[in-house]
């Protein structure tokens, strides 16, 4: 198909068609003749992939080409890739460190310690949820490290459906993809699905129990909506770099007792959160 027909197919426009090219985010045609160039359905498929990590995901442009690298390169462990998935999501300053973030840190090692997780304590998922702990902490919501257990069990239970559902793809192509894809856009099913539940528990403890009780802020025929605006949109191709509003991010893909996990070992000093909710 020429680029007019593959703009058509997948709503983004030849300009951006382009400018994925410049960017080596979406190989370039097939050309066909001087001035032309022919595009199938692989390319397709790249761009449904790149917008969605874009758009959904809220990775920027010089993620998503980081991303796509590792899916590319047949050579690299699924391991690994799901780990640069993993890095990609999670690289975020977590501030200057200080009492808090020191203690939210030890906490974080105790954590992975206490479960068995496979993670470094140092690696970008560690460090993350180091950082919101910290937060947590500097706002007078410390005692939210009582529920930290709680969370890391559920997310485990997560961890292992992901797992299940990247394993139905026999060809590494298809499993690779599957699982970055899930990774990004894992996160924010799993942000939806967490605010449905709120929804859901907030009418049933604080409301009068009615299904889209006034209350939890929803509608009686659709029982409630998710509270946050739920905006995921990432910016267009030209200010690709302009991160999305994804609010969630994924626990670490482990299994309790020293079971495998698609991370980095902490010697390599990272991990990957393996596959996100849903994918």
């Amino acid at each position: 198909m020429r680029i007019g027909e593959l703009s058509r197919r997948t709503g983004v426009s030849v300009p951006t068609i382009k400018y994925y090219v410049r960017e080596g985010l979406l190989p370039a045609g097939r050309l066909s003749s001087p001035n032309q160039a022919s595009y199938d359905e692989g390319h397709e498929r790249r761009l449904r992939l790149i917008r969605a990590l874009l758009d959904e995901g809220g990775l920027s442009v010089a993620a998503i080409r980081e991303v796509l690298a590792a899916v590319d390169d047949t050579g690299r462990p699924v391991h690994k890739v799901l780990g640069e998935a993993a890095d990609r999501l999670a690289s975020r300053p977590v501030g200057e460190p200080d009492a808090a973030l020191d203690a939210a840190r030890s906490a974080v090692s105790a954590l992975l310690a206490r479960h068995g997780w496979r993670v470094g304590v140092k690696s970008p998922q560690a460090e993350a949820l180091a950082g919101a702990l910290a937060a947590l902490q500097r706002v007078g919501h410390g005692a939210f490290l009582e529920m930290l257990d709680d969370y890391a069990d559920a997310a485990e239970r997560v961890a292992r459906a992901d797992l299940a559902y990247v394993a139905r793809n026999a060809r590494r192509e298809d499993l690779v993809e599957s699982a970055v894809v899930g990774t990004v856009l894992g996160d924010a099913v799993l942000a939806s699905l967490r605010r449905l539940a709120h929804v859901d528990a907030s009418a049933r403890a604080y409301g009068d129990g009615r299904r889209g009780d006034g209350n939890a802020g929803g509608d009686g025929d659709a029982g409630g909506e998710g509270v946050g605006d739920g905006d995921a949109g990432g910016g267009g191709a030209e200010d690709g770099d302009r991160r999305g509003g994804v609010t969630g991010r994924g626990g670490g893909v482990s299994r309790r007792g020293g079971g495998t996990s698609p991370g980095q070992d902490a010697s390599a000093g990272g991990a990957g959160s393996g596959a996100g909710s849903g994918g």
